[in-house]
């Protein structure tokens, strides 16, 4: 078996998601196990960090042991050495940084979104496609344990015929102004591309449709619950983007669903996404790691209020709770990043098939255009597929 190199080029490598996810979580351990198999041969990533500080690019790859790295990524794109960009740096520049990497002949691999609309999107897909280049969207949180254990009860048969769903996510994100912001100030920035639509809503449609089914149409509602905000510098700003949504959705199976995103939210619950589902056979509930079941057999019969009676003697969170099943490990524990990476690299060296091209990339864009215009409107979008 022959060990060969795919370099690939890194942008925003200094990036959380960039250096936490896709290099530790993904890239490294591909690397440091030497490779992934493909065919004949082993495929070692050969990866050059691009950024736009020297001391921290320095950092990460003393960090990773990675030698090559540059602020100059017009010559990173012109090194024949690297076919592959893979980009999550600024997102209100990516899509002028995609076409320059397709300009310069890359096989393109994306963070989301990977534009700012769909009709953008499909003119990159257009052009990549025009120039027999590969291309993929990360697409991380449907392979999360708790959501592929949730897959495999669907593929099982488990609910029966599906009935509803709701996707409840969020956390409280501080405005800067009582105590310091979790979140970077351009996500509450129109024009650094922020926003919880843009940000959000494309995972969910993926890990929605990944594992129910197409969906139909949607209705929202989108907010701005904190309007005032500081920045990194101490300065304060009016948010110009939505920072809370909630959303319906109706599947292409007849089911019906509900989206509760926001960054203004208290967590109590299971986990800070949950992803519910309710059939005629049974219901269950996931989070980002664990999952729990509760079948038609196993339904405890519920009469509703009883407050005439004197107080509720049910502890309805800590009874309940013993009612539902937790569902056993599917597989390995996994990084969900590294998912797409060992489906992408044999896409590129091998032509086997991938799912997550820029084409679902554009449907998840859609989901957050079809939100906007719907919160605007007050009205239901069609969710058809994009040709």
């Amino acid at each position: 078996m022959a060990t060969k190199q795919l370099g690939i080029i890194l942008n925003g490598a200094t990036g959380r998601i960039c250096r936490t996810q896709h290099m530790r979580g993904g890239l490294v351990p591909i690397r440091d196990e030497g490779g992934l198999t493909v065919g004949d041969d082993q495929i070692v990533p050969r990866m050059l960090l691009a950024g736009r500080n020297e001391d921290r690019l320095a950092e990460v790859a003393r960090e990773y042991g990675i030698e090559e790295w540059t602020t100059d990524l017009d010559s990173a794109l012109a090194d024949p050495d690297f076919p592959v960009f893979f980009d999550a740096a600024a997102t209100h520049l990516r899509l002028d940084t995609l076409n320059k990497a397709i300009d310069a002949g890359k096989h393109i691999y994306t963070e989301k979104p990977i534009a700012p609309t769909v009709a953008e999107g499909i003119e990159l897909m257009k052009r990549a496609d025009a120039k027999g280049l590969k291309h993929g969207a990360v697409e991380d949180k449907l392979f999360l344990p708790g959501f592929r254990k949730l897959s495999n009860l669907m593929d099982r048969g488990f609910f029966g015929r599906v009935l509803g769903f709701k996707l409840e996510f969020g956390w409280w994100v501080f405005n800067g102004i009582e105590a310091e912001s979790q979140r970077p100030s351009w996500n509450y920035k129109k024009s650094g591309g922020g926003g919880l639509l843009s940000d959000m809503h494309p995972h969910w449609r993926y890990v929605i449709e990944g594992i129910l089914g197409p969906i139909n149409h949607v209705s929202c509602a989108a907010w701005t619950a904190q309007p005032d905000r500081i920045d990194e510098d101490g300065n304060r700003y009016k948010v110009d983007v939505e920072d809370a949504t909630a959303t319906l959705l109706e599947m292409d199976s007849g089911a019906r669903g509900i989206i509760n995103s926001s960054w203004a939210t208290r967590v109590r619950g299971d986990d800070l996404v949950t992803f519910q589902i309710d059939g005629t056979d049974g219901s269950a509930v996931a989070g980002l790691r664990n999952c729990w079941t509760q079948s038609a057999a196993d339904t405890p019969l519920i009469h509703g209020f009883n407050m005439g009676s004197g107080p509720e003697t049910m502890d309805f969170y800590e009874d309940y709770n013993a009612q539902w099943k937790g569902v056993p490990e599917v597989a390995p524990y996994k990084n969900p990043y590294r998912f797409g990476w060992e489906g992408f690299i044999p896409h590129v060296v091998a032509d086997t098939p991938f799912n997550h091209t820029l084409a679902a990339g554009i449907r998840d864009v859609q989901l957050a255009e079809a939100c906007d215009r719907s919160s605007a409107e007050k009205a239901w979008v069609d969710m058809a597929p994009v040709t």
